[in-house]
């Protein structure tokens, strides 16, 4: 079984990611994955039904979506769309600090898809931002502290960006090399 066929037997729909990654492709604006999806390229992968995208630019997005066959909802700083009879949703962020990600973004190969993804340091403050938000549920948050627990163990040069005392975790990882 390939990774594609993985995630299409999780997801329920055939193409969806690639069909996403191809409509903002078209919308002309930068972005890269910035979620759990991109934590995957990183480190060994774990399951998810999220794909969290920062997007440089709003304009044509949506459309660009809606014209791939996407249910979008629009709110100030982000858009939330889904394919019809799959299990993914897609989130795309449109807030300011991570206008910035796109251009240090790498390119990678995820489910048979080439997708830009944000660069290792990008990914950990995007991930730290996430953890640190009293506004968002703490079973989120628990997960953006996993995450960041996942990349430091794979990639120990990030400790230093992970501050003391965030993750109790992460400080035992810093303690131990």
């Amino acid at each position: 079984m390939t990774d594609a066929e993985f995630f299409t037997g999780l997801t329920g729909e055939q193409n969806d990611f690639a069909r996403a990654v191809q409509a903002l492709r078209g919308a002309g604006a930068g972005f890269c994955l910035i979620g759990g999806l991109a934590v995957n390229h990183y480190v060994d992968p774990m399951v998810t039904l999220d794909a969290d995208f920062a997007v440089a630019a709003r304009g044509g997005v949506a459309g660009a979506l809606r014209a791939a066959g996407f249910e979008v909802e629009e709110f100030p700083h982000s858009l939330n769309a889904h394919f019809p009879g799959s299990r993914l949703r897609f989130q795309l962020t449109l807030n300011d600090r991570y206008g910035t990600f796109p251009t240090r973004a790498v390119e990678a190969k995820l489910f048979g898809v080439r997708v830009p993804v944000a660069a290792l340091e990008d990914l950990v403050q995007g991930k730290l931002w996430a953890a640190m938000d009293a506004s968002r549920r703490a079973s989120k948050r628990q997960k953006d502290r996993l995450d960041l627990t996942r990349l430091c163990e794979s990639h120990p040069q990030i400790l230093p960006l992970v501050p003391i005392g965030l993750i109790p975790e992460v400080d035992e990882l810093r303690a131990a090399s």
